[in-house]
């Protein structure tokens, strides 16, 4: 652990306490903020990830059907979005600290739970659902509550922190992929459920973390905007606006990219799944390292803009040019295209709308996951419509990031007309 957290440090940007301002006592007080965010993110990555490697154990062990198994990822992400909108009401109420704590317990309960509780129940399928949505709970808090936990640290680099946070839900997923795929190989899949209780430790852990990191408030008590508030903000629609397509156009891929390998490609599902999501993850990782590096040197909607045209142009090559080559590139790619979408627009919202509070970064978290959720779904159904042709519906999927483009011209033409600004 120690090396662990050395090396953490070394990736750490530098706060005003450790240029010189601040007491010695705190000067690397908010670094451990950061590495419980870190690890917040690699929870959720877990949660997210996890269980879909084991679809098939639950059918063979437990005799459930592939329909009902399809509900498990369905019910994970509705969970996440009642979590979110709940969040937005309550969070300011309860206090970050003790709702960061609670997403980490929860992840905890849900993963043990996994485990054990379809064996003590009559019907396990019940059990798994219970489980679910109890991590689910705590990963949709973690999404909340650790952007503005980072946007309130004291770091003068905040859009290229908050870039560099976002990626541990990349190194997580891969971890997850390549782990579990590594304990299964060594082990057997019948020792799923060691491994789910190791995957538990991470959590866990994080418990500790949170309960001793300072945390801050993103606005003072009584200064943030209401609900109401945002919703009449015109501003507040045009940054769902851009969550909405960011959630889109990373999710319609990394959710269809193992598919579209294997059947539109005609690779093996083994070699698709490593050049597919764990391709798209690893290269998302690097491009959001790549701007928490260089957010210096780089104007941020310009550089998403560059983005959003990349991203295009990969779900056309996908869906366009023949050939698996060709393909597999642009599957890959899009995951550099996407990298700084969700970070960067957080960034956008809590500069442009800085009253926002915790309302809007939930808010915010809603849309995104509501992109998740329409973006795979637009695939599908326009997939389904052409005759089950994949590349067809990647065509269809190019409509989000050609939006967010749209979107990210209208945020800079809103900055050059200071007239236009929200007080």
């Amino acid at each position: 652990m120690r090396g662990f957290y050395g090396t953490m440090r070394r990736a750490l940007p530098k706060s005003r306490f450790e240029t010189g301002e601040g007491n010695l006592a705190s000067r690397h007080d908010y670094q451990k903020t950061l590495i419980a965010c870190y690890m917040g993110f690699v929870t959720q990555a877990i949660s997210a990830n996890y269980a879909p490697l084991l679809f098939l154990t639950f059918r063979s062990t437990y005799g459930i059907s592939l329909e009902k198994i399809a509900l498990i990822p369905t019910l994970f992400f509705f969970t996440q979005l009642i979590t979110d909108f709940v969040c937005a009401k309550y969070v300011d109420r309860i206090g970050y600290r003790t709702s960061v704590v609670a997403s980490e317990a929860l992840s905890v309960i849900g993963l043990v739970g996994l485990a054990w509780l379809p064996e003590m129940l009559p019907d396990p399928f019940a059990g798994i659902l219970i489980c679910v949505v109890v991590y689910a709970v705590g990963s949709g808090l973690i999404e909340v509550l650790v952007s503005p936990i980072v946007e309130a640290c004291p770091f003068d680099n905040k859009e290229g922190v908050m870039s560099l946070v976002h990626s541990f839900y990349c190194w997580g997923s891969v971890a997850v992929i390549l782990l579990s795929t590594a304990f299964f190989a060594v082990l057997g899949i019948a020792n799923w459920r060691i491994l789910t209780c190791l995957w538990a430790i991470v959590p866990l852990y994080n418990i500790y973390n949170f309960a001793v990191c300072p945390i801050e408030h993103l606005v003072e008590d009584g200064e943030s905007m209401s609900i109401s508030q945002l919703f009449r903000t015109p501003l507040f629609w045009l940054l769902a606006l851009l969550m909405v397509c960011s959630g889109a156009s990373e999710i319609s891929m990394s959710q269809w990219a193992s598919a579209f390998a294997e059947a539109a490609l005609g690779v093996s599902k083994t070699f698709g799944d490593l050049a597919g999501p764990c391709l798209f993850a690893v290269l998302m990782g690097i491009s959001r390292v790549f701007y928490g590096r260089r957010s210096e040197q780089l104007q941020l909607e310009k550089y998403m803009t560059a983005c959003g045209v990349l991203c295009v142009i990969c779900y056309l090559m996908a869906s366009l040019v023949p050939g698996p080559a060709v393909g597999l590139v642009a599957c890959a790619v899009t995951g550099i295209s996407v990298g700084i979408m969700w970070p960067g627009t957080l960034s956008i919202s809590s500069k442009s709308c800085p009253k926002g509070g915790t309302a809007m970064f939930a808010l915010l978290a809603l849309a995104g996951d509501l992109g998740g959720t329409l973006g795979p779904l637009t695939v599908g159904e326009c997939s389904a419509l052409a005759g089950d042709n994949l590349r067809i519906g990647f065509l269809a999927a190019a409509l989000f990031p050609a939006v967010l483009i749209v979107g990210l011209l209208a945020m800079q033409k809103r900055k050059q007309n200071p007239g236009l600004e929200q007080d």
